[in-house]
């Protein structure tokens, strides 16, 4: 009889359990810090904007642009707590490399062309524990330089999950790639700028758009959401 597959659309939250998280800290601390360390010259600016309970509370989603596949890491360097990351399926397939990890890690896979139920689950799951949720708005790697492409299901998730979102920009790199590169020392440039949170309260329009206008200010970015109508404006248009 055949193996039947999990499906990591899904998950709950005993597996954030303190084994995971452990192996999640020391994963970054004794791995990941070193080797960036060795390829990149990074600062982190802005962590005053985090609230001081968020490493307790986890009740929030940090969102970020998306310049590389080595983003992830970056985000978590910049808030330094444990954060899920929705990923896409394809990374959780027998024939990807990196599966086992990603797993391990606390992903969680979403397919891109059409959200599911399990999805929203998970993430209400997932802020009940010591660990906050990590989006891509972007949907995936995309051009340094232009803001565009932005999903707006985050949006919809941030306020299913009542937990408010916080802009992180990964900016001001010199040849950053989607892999490290070939030689050690030749440190590349980046810098991690962590924005004001923002609430889950506001409509889904003004939520995309303060986080696009975040981003592009902190990373130096073209911003091509267009700025939604005020509530005042919106009266007078219906008056």
């Amino acid at each position: 009889m055949a193996k039947e597959t999990r499906n990591f659309n899904r998950r709950y939250a005993n597996e954030y359990h303190w084994f995971r998280t452990v192996f999640y800290l020391s994963f970054l601390y004794l791995i990941v810090y070193p080797i960036y360390n060795l390829y990149y010259d990074y600062k982190v600016l802005g962590r005053e904007n985090l609230p001081s309970e968020m490493a307790k509370r986890g009740k929030y989603i940090y969102a970020a642009n998306h310049v590389s596949q080595l983003d992830p890491p970056m985000v978590v360097m910049g808030t330094q707590c444990p954060i899920a990351f929705m990923a896409k399926k394809e990374l959780f397939e027998p024939d990807c490399k990196i599966n086992w990890l990603v797993k391990r890690l606390g992903a969680f896979a979403v397919d891109r062309t059409k959200p599911e139920i399990a999805t929203f689950k998970t993430v209400r799951d997932i802020l009940t524990t010591n660990w906050s949720l990590g989006i891509f708005p972007q949907g995936t790697v995309k051009p340094y330089g232009k803001l565009e492409g932005i999903k707006k299901g985050f949006a919809e998730i941030a306020k299913v999950a009542k937990a408010d979102i916080v802009p992180v920009a990964i900016s001001e790199w010199t040849g950053y790639l989607k892999v490290l590169p070939i030689f050690p020392f030749r440190r590349q440039h980046v810098i991690i700028k962590i924005g004001k949170p923002i609430s889950y309260k506001l409509s889904h329009e003004e939520i995309i758009y303060k986080w696009a206008q975040q981003i592009a200010e902190m990373a130096d970015y073209e911003n091509c959401v267009p700025k939604p109508e005020s509530s005042t404006e919106k009266q007078n248009i219906n008056s």
